[in-house]
This record gives C-alpha cells, structure tokens and sequence, in this order.
C-alpha cells in the first residue's frame, strides 16, 4: 500500500481516541488510564480519597422532587466524561448507567453517588481490557440477567448483558426494559430475548470478518 499512497509507518498501534494500547506476542491490553486522570482534574477530584466501592450497597436511586437540585449542565458533564470511559471499562457501565437516567433534574443525591464512582475511579485508574491470542476455532458465549422492578418511578426492570469471543470480553450493556414485567421470569425472558438478538448480531459480524458461519451460541440466563 505504501507504494501506491504517500503515507508513513508510525509502528504499532499505541494510542487511539483516548484509549491506551498495549500489544504484545500473545495479548494485547487496552485502557483509558489518562482520559481517566483528566476526568478527576476536570471535575476537581484529583486529590479525593479513594475507594474500592462504586457505588452504595442496595441504594435506591429515584427521581426525588424535593431533594435540592443542582447545575445539570455539569452534571451531564461528568455522566458525558465517564460514558466515553465505559469503553475499556465494563465494571462502571452499571453504575453510569443508572445516574444517567437523572440527566434531566439531577439533584444533590444523585451528584454525590457521582463522586463516589470518580472516588472509585481514582483507586482504579489503571484497570482495563486483556485480549489473549485464541485458536482457530472462534466459540460465542454471553450472560444475561436482570432485576425486577428496580426503577421505583416507573417499576420497569433494568438487564443487563456481556459477551465473550474465546474467553475475551467483547461486548457489554446495560438497559431499562420497555415493559413492566410481572413477574421475575418475565423479567429474565425479556433479558434473554434482548440478549439472543445481540448474539444474532455478534454471529453475523464475526461470518464476515472470518467467513466462518457459528454453529451454536452459548448463552447463560439466570432462571432462578
């Protein structure tokens, strides 16, 4: 290609978009060490206590009127700033996905649980994604689940899905379901149609870069 473009050889690949990679002979790893130090810098969280915990065991997150409301341009600001993060970072998307339900009148509440996932970031500012090298066999499997009812506004259920080439995460996602399910199982159907849908996708993408038609998906629902 070189002979027919003017271009120049940079190496290996390094840094791209904010995201940090690392190659080696049998794994490569990414991750957003510096956009994740710029994030604490920007919103003043550079020299905060760390922790190991994202987020408040069984807190309940709700639209709260009377709570004292503050500036959403900033709040959506730092939910903006750590939704890009989630690209290398999986472990915040249930977190992130949850306050980001609040955009539209955030309050005191919701900005403190903020800052508890930027205190959670700070003590794992280097976490990220490991690639190993696989066979030549290419083997799909992913994990669905899902609460009930978990949203005390409107009493829909939050799924939640991720899949793994080889034993490698590749995709991840966390959504409100449309419906209120009535039950637990409904709950973890809907979970499990959502999720077959992304594998059906994940299928296709994988046919047309390797050729290679999947003969079974593995997919695993919580059905107790």
């Amino acid at each position: 290609m070189m002979d027919e473009f003017d271009k120049s050889d940079l190496g290996l690949l390094s840094y791209y978009l904010g995201i940090e990679v690392e190659q080696g002979e049998k794994q490569i790893s990414v991750r957003q060490s510096a956009y994740a130090c710029r994030i604490l810098k920007q919103f003043g969280m550079s020299e905060c206590n760390a922790t190991y915990v994202p987020m408040e065991h069984k807190l309940k997150l709700h639209k709260d009127r009377e709570d004292e409301p503050v500036d959403p341009t900033e709040y959506r600001r730092v939910i903006g700033s750590l939704r890009y993060l989630l690209h290398t970072r999986p472990d915040l998307s249930y977190f992130v996905g949850m306050l980001s339900r609040y955009m539209e009148r955030p309050t005191l509440i919701h900005l403190k649980d903020v800052k508890q996932i930027l205190r959670y970031l700070k003590d794992t500012i280097h976490f990220g994604l490991t690639y190993t090298r696989g066979g030549n066999d290419v083997e799909l499997g992913g994990y669905t689940d899902s609460d009930l009812a978990s949203d005390p506004d409107d009493r829909r259920s939050t799924g939640g899905i991720v899949f793994y080439i080889n034993n490698n995460l590749v995709s991840w996602g966390l959504y409100k379901q449309r419906t209120v399910a009535l039950s637990s199982y409904e709950a973890e159907y809907v979970a499990a149609a959502a999720a077959a849908c992304q594998a059906v996708w994940l299928a296709s993408v994988i046919k047309e870069i390797t050729g290679n038609k999947l003969k079974l998906v593995t997919l695993f629902v919580d059905n107790r």
